[in-house]
């Protein structure tokens, strides 16, 4: 019986944990409340929370962690055992590895300039899970049920924010979960993988894609120097790179056909779901 041991049972570990679960898979992983823990529970996960190890990874075949590094490291690296013996492991990294390259494509083959504390220490953290034989996915933007700017025009607090040549990358949750179980159908250990959709976009135009969608007028265009005014600098670093990511290798090595190939469809789907 296949097992997956996941590090942070969060929004897209769990897509992958339930999509497991239905296929017959065990699955088990650490969360971070005994509330939370329970719940999960409840619905079959083996759920620990994970101040409270060692964790129960003797008859594990897979392992994920999705848990981003501290200023002290990686933690979840710090209470692995040296001996662990799994068929794949996978480690969730981003694209902000990356840095800014002024909007040019970057793929895996790319030199990684981070521009800020949290993507210089995911670095460190890809060369300690590179180290343990891992399978590195370097995530763009994630979007899903709950999570999209869908939500935030509802709630009125999407802003068209322009910045001329600027885009984003995205990826919905569940094409996240398609190449997780894709790589570990074909594992290549130490190799690393861009999880994107195919088209990098502008956030204005993805805001005015969803009000359109939900049938609202959309927000007033504000200009990028106006919105930094009130941006906290959690989300001022999120403007500060431009850059677009090449998914080929993901779709060529893993066989991955995406079910949302770009953020129209991924839109669509979920407010199908919703209505």
């Amino acid at each position: 019986m296949p097992k997956l041991f996941c590090f942070g049972l969060g929004y897209s570990a769990l897509v992958l944990a339930r999509r497991l679960l239905a296929d017959g898979w065990d699955v088990a992983g650490t969360c971070q409340s005994e509330a939370r823990a329970s719940e999960l529970r409840g619905s079959g996960i083996d759920a620990h929370l994970f101040e409270r190890g060692p964790f129960p990874l003797e008859d594990v075949t897979h392992l994920l962690s999705s848990v981003p590094p501290s200023d002290g490291g990686d933690v979840v690296l710090d209470a692995l055992p040296a001996d662990l013996g799994v068929n794949w492991i996978g480690y969730l990294s981003t694209t902000g590895v990356y840095g800014d390259t002024g909007g040019a494509m970057v793929d895996e083959t790319s030199p990684l300039a981070p521009t800020s504390s949290r993507s210089e220490a995911r670095v460190d953290a890809e060369k300690g899970w590179l180290a343990r034989n891992g399978h590195i996915f370097r995530l763009a933007g994630i979007y899903g049920p709950g999570r999209s700017v869908l939500d935030r025009v509802r709630a009125g607090t999407a802003r068209r924010i322009e910045k001329p040549g600027h885009a984003f990358g995205r990826i919905h949750v569940e094409d996240i979960a398609g190449v997780l179980t894709a790589s570990m159908a074909r594992p290549a250990p130490g190799e690393i993988y861009n999880v994107c959709d195919d088209e990098s976009a502008a956030p204005a135009d993805v805001t005015a894609y969803a009000c359109d969608l939900l049938g609202v007028a959309p927000p007033p265009v504000v200009s990028f120097d106006e919105a930094a005014r009130e941006m906290s600098p959690m989300a001022l670093s999120f403007w500060r790179d431009n850059r677009r990511v090449d998914n080929s290798k993901m779709k060529r090595d893993l066989c991955v056909t995406l079910e949302y190939p770009t953020y129209r469809e991924g839109l669509q789907a979920i407010l199908r779901a919703q209505n």
